[in-house]
């Protein structure tokens, strides 16, 4: 899923928002979000965000 398939989703529901500003969100917030999930183990330590 893209970015800008993110932003036509929210955009669909009411909330303009661009593609960029999800980018930099991600950017900004993923790696807490992984740092907490790792903690409760919804993810293995050695797994990736990207498909391999």
């Amino acid at each position: 899923m893209s970015y800008a398939n993110l932003s036509d989703m929210l955009a669909e529901r009411g909330v303009s928002v661009n593609c960029s500003t999800l980018y930099h969100w991600f950017m900004e917030y993923a790696p807490a979000l992984r740092k907490k999930l790792r903690r409760h183990q919804f993810i293995r330590a050695d797994s990736s965000w990207q498909p391999s």
